[in-house]
């Protein structure tokens, strides 16, 4: 696969195996995550430096980033952080070049996936981003439950764009809205991608996307043609947010979103890749437990 400088395609392993209760041998990581970093994906999300007990399956991320350094690839790593103990570990790796942060619009869940409130989570972003800088990395903030959420908390388009604007402040520029239960329609997420891309044109807004198998390409095509180039995806469509209320809702599908993305550029995206048989091993891979 041949970059076109217009999108930004994401692969995201790392949400795809969170989620699955019984351990993935690392060895079986390692031999998928390199055979990933060999297909020409842009960015790969491939761990995440966080409490192993709240994530058990993330447990030997700093083992898999070991191995997976040694691959030539111009594929760049992002791991997901939560605190600066994360941030401090996940910078000491040369081939790492973007720490992903989660910051929630739900107070709800904020406090449930990183024990803090938004400020204070804000707080911790701005030093996160700190020793990013120091360490010639960068932050990508996800902000999380961009479209609403499922705990009754107040939401608007309004207040996602204040905190996006407050995320940029800190000199963050890259920002990725996260439909994080995949409650989000077309016409929202074009909307609101429009308003925050329009408020802030030298932050590169990118969309994390969760879908059923038959809504995901609506979702892509509002955000594409509102003017999103930055785009998650999973192969198969893997993985989502445990706390969704349906079991149908999971990642974009990499195989999917990134072939119609390829067919709407210009220049020519040049997808080079089996998509069937790479399917096949994220299946192989991501069933070795069950989620």
């Amino acid at each position: 696969m041949t970059k076109t400088h217009g999108l930004t395609l994401v692969e995201c392993p790392r949400d795809a195996m969170q989620g699955i209760k019984t351990f993935i041998p690392t060895a079986v990581k390692i031999q998928y995550l390199t055979t990933l970093l060999r297909q020409g994906f842009d960015v790969l999300d491939c761990g995440s430096f966080v409490n192993p007990e709240s994530i058990p399956q993330m447990a030997d991320t700093a083992e898999v980033i070991q191995a997976i350094s040694e691959v030539e690839t111009n594929t760049e790593l992002l791991v997901i952080v939560a605190n600066e103990r994360g941030a401090l570990r996940a910078v000491a790796y040369p081939k790492i070049k973007y720490l992903g942060f989660p910051l929630s619009v739900s107070e709800t869940f904020q406090k449930r996936n990183t024990n803090a409130s938004r400020e204070e989570a804000f707080r911790r972003l701005a030093r996160i981003q700190d020793i990013a800088v120091a360490s010639g990395k960068e932050v990508v903030a996800y902000l999380s439950m961009a479209f609403g959420n499922p705990y009754g908390d107040e939401w608007s388009s309004k207040e996602v764009a204040e905190w996006a604007s407050k995320i940029a402040s800190l000199g963050i520029r890259i920002i990725s809205l996260s439909d994080t239960v995949g409650t989000a329609n077309a016409e929202q997420l074009g909307d609101l991608f429009s308003e925050i891309h329009d408020r802030l044109p030298h932050v590169e807004v990118g969309v994390h996307l969760h879908a059923k198998p038959n809504e995901w390409l609506a979702k892509v095509e509002a955000a594409y043609n509102h003017g999103c180039r930055r785009f998650d995806a999973a192969l198969g469509g893997f993985g989502g947010c445990p706390m969704a209320k349906d079991d149908l809702v999971g990642n974009i599908p990499s195989e999917g979103a990134f072939s119609w993305l390829s067919q709407q550029e210009p220049a020519g995206l040049t997808m080079k890749i089996q998509w069937d048989e790479l399917r096949l091993l994220a299946q192989e891979t991501y069933t070795f437990g069950t989620y």
